[in-house]
């Protein structure tokens, strides 16, 4: 499939021909075509925030790669899941981004699974600010997502090293006010930006959304570039809060090594992502302080247990929270380990699930396929030993030594079994 993303006053000019246009940073009345990130410039521009021109040009390929993850239907390709995506991005500066396409397609790859192929075209937006500009004089960035392991993360940033983060969310349905609830009550109130890809594409959408941590991330880089410690020629740290079991996201059985396994933060891709910013000369390192913490772990360890007392359940965590009227499943994955964690704390669980009796013997409840899943994970492991259940997750060199990521993933499945036990299922 070849998609062009361009913004609208350019057009889709003859030799540019495509089965989709995406038209970047604006709006189309065109039934056929979709477009991707309409209000972002506005509202970095209101914010008169001047972010670095190559954190721009990589939200504007970001922000294309959502809309092809969007607009691209894996039903519709051969084997009904891998894709063949080739993008043309317009940006400001094509000769830099083609140099640094083989690096962007490894991401890509490694996230989603699919055959992907990147151009570039030069005249990209380069956003002015209205002026005086803002330099905000925040010392860091965090991802703030409304979930349970941002919460943790960003509660012990303020309060236990004394950092002054800068939030950044995507906004989400459902998500919205928690992530502004958060912003508001910790550490007296931290600045927080929002924003929304707004991908609008036409026809039915693709929803396995494998490549969405590539927009997150992109936030958070031109949000750290537009800080004051940046302009005066200092690093800045994005902080990406996520527990290591889920990080790294084993398979829980072979079924699952493609469609379920995301690899949203996994250190292979954070590594990847930081090559190409060191490579855009971006001064900003990513760090998740919780690659070998399990989310149990993470409660246990939060410097503010009384804070998190009162608010952990109001964090979100479900993947299908949407669909079940903005309540936890808990029956998927990330409900699954979000329970095991609570169990782990040792503090009862205020957050209302759906389908919350997993003893339940029937296909919504103890045989509901992650369920089920995360049940023939423990036995696995257990029978065959953690080394040989994990070792297809952790078989690459990219991670150097495994030992410390086996760990994490070997606690992680023990919460994960403990709870199971507890909640009756076999």
């Amino acid at each position: 499939m070849r998609i062009v993303c361009a913004p609208e006053d350019q057009g889709f000019q003859a030799g540019r021909t495509a089965d989709l246009g995406v038209v970047l940073y604006g709006h189309t009345n065109d039934p056929q075509s979709a477009s991707v990130g309409a209000a972002v410039r506005d509202i970095i521009q209101r914010r008169k925030l001047k972010p670095a021109a190559r954190a721009w040009d990589l939200l504007t390929i970001a922000l294309s790669v959502i809309a092809a993850d969007t607009g691209a239907r894996r039903s519709d390709s051969p084997d009904g899941w891998t894709r063949q995506l080739n993008l043309d991005i317009t940006v400001g500066d094509a000769a830099f981004w083609t140099s640094q396409s083989e690096l962007l397609v490894r991401q890509l790859h490694f996230l989603t699974t699919d055959l992907w192929n990147l151009s570039f075209s030069g005249g990209g937006i380069q956003p002015v600010p209205e002026k005086p500009t803002a330099e905000p004089d925040q010392d860091s960035v965090v991802l703030l997502s409304g979930g349970l392991d941002s919460l943790v993360g960003t509660i012990d940033l303020v309060t236990a090293h004394n950092k002054k983060p800068y939030a950044v969310s995507q906004v989400s349905q459902g998500d919205k006010k928690t992530q502004c609830f958060f912003a508001s009550k910790i550490g007296g109130g931290l600045g927080h930006l929002q924003l929304n890809h707004n991908a609008d594409c036409p026809g039915e959408n693709e929803r396995s959304q494998r490549a969405r941590s590539i927009i997150f991330l992109s936030y958070g880089v031109l949000l750290a570039t537009s800080l004051a410690r940046y302009y005066e020629g200092g690093d800045v740290t994005l902080y990406v809060c996520e527990n290591g079991f889920i990080s790294i996201n084993p398979p829980l059985t072979d079924a699952r090594l493609g469609s379920l396994s995301t690899r949203t933060t996994h250190p292979v891709f954070l590594g990847l992502f930081q090559q190409l910013l060191d490579a855009a000369g971006l001064r900003v390192t990513i760090k998740n302080p919780y690659q070998f913490c399990t989310k149990g772990e993470m409660l246990k360890g939060c410097v503010s247990q009384q804070f998190l007392f009162k608010y952990a359940h109001v964090s979100t965590s479900c993947g299908r929270y949407a669909r079940n009227g903005y309540k936890h499943c808990g029956r998927c994955l990330p409900c699954l380990i979000r329970r095991a964690a609570f169990d782990a704390w040792g503090v009862a669980d205020q957050t209302e699930y759906v389908f919350a009796d997993l003893a339940r013997d029937d296909k919504d409840h103890a045989q509901y396929d992650d369920v089920r899943s995360a049940a023939m994970a423990v036995a696995a492991a257990k029978t065959e030993g953690l080394a040989a259940w994990a070792g297809p997750s952790l078989s690459t060199a990219l991670l150097g030594d495994i030992t410390p990521y086996r760990g994490v993933v070997g606690r992680g499945l023990d919460e994960l079994a403990s709870f199971l036990r507890k909640a009756g299922v076999n």
